[in-house]
């Protein structure tokens, strides 16, 4: 009888760690790692959701657009934005006044909002204008849930590890749409099937 009990409980407890952690397979091609000054962030790509808003980043990824690019819009609580290729590198044509509104060369891309995945924290989300077709390099990673982004934006993938890494980037000013005045910044992103 106890057995019975005991092999039902852990049937139960199986099933509610499922639920609470979605099983990514290790996918090395779909596996990007941010290098931050504190460490590094594992983020689970996910084409089954957003297969061009995937691709893109990884040829972005792949041309080394984002290396030591700004985490610009930063605020506590909500998310920390990043991916403006073109006035974001601090290396190599930072703008403080014009970054945030920078693409990629690349075209725009669709939006590919899913119905089942939620805005929950460590979701990568791509930034967009008002226009649902208008997301392109740049990315945000969530520190808390976000039900009002839900079917609104592209999810492209979640943290898989360093997530306290990400707590520790620099907010920005709430009173200045989360403005940050001398960013931390994405020093290295690589997938990780290319190695190092």
């Amino acid at each position: 009888m106890q057995l019975k009990k005991l092999a039902s409980f852990l049937v139960v407890l199986a099933g509610l760690m499922a639920a609470s952690f979605p099983a990514f397979a290790v996918d090395k091609e779909n596996t990007m790692i941010i290098t931050l000054k504190d460490g590094d962030v594992t983020i689970a790509l996910r084409p089954d959701l957003a297969p061009k808003n995937v691709e893109q980043i990884k040829k972005l990824v792949r041309a080394g657009a984002y290396d030591n690019v700004a985490f610009h819009r930063v605020i506590d609580g909500f998310m920390a934005q990043t991916g403006d290729v073109k006035f974001g590198n601090m290396k190599k044509g930072y703008s403080a006044e014009t970054v945030g509104t920078g693409n990629s060369d690349l075209p725009d891309l669709p939006g590919e909002f899913s119905q089942t995945e939620k805005f929950t924290r460590g979701v990568l989300g791509m930034a967009r204008t008002a226009d649902p077709n208008s997301a392109n390099s740049q990315f945000f990673i969530m520190f808390a849930p976000a039900p009002n982004l839900d079917g609104q934006y592209t999810i492209v993938g979640k943290v898989v590890s360093g997530m306290d890494l990400v707590d520790k980037i620099k907010k920005g000013d709430e009173g200045d749409n989360g403005s940050v005045a001398d960013p931390d910044r994405m020093i290295k992103v690589r997938i990780a099937a290319d190695g190092k």
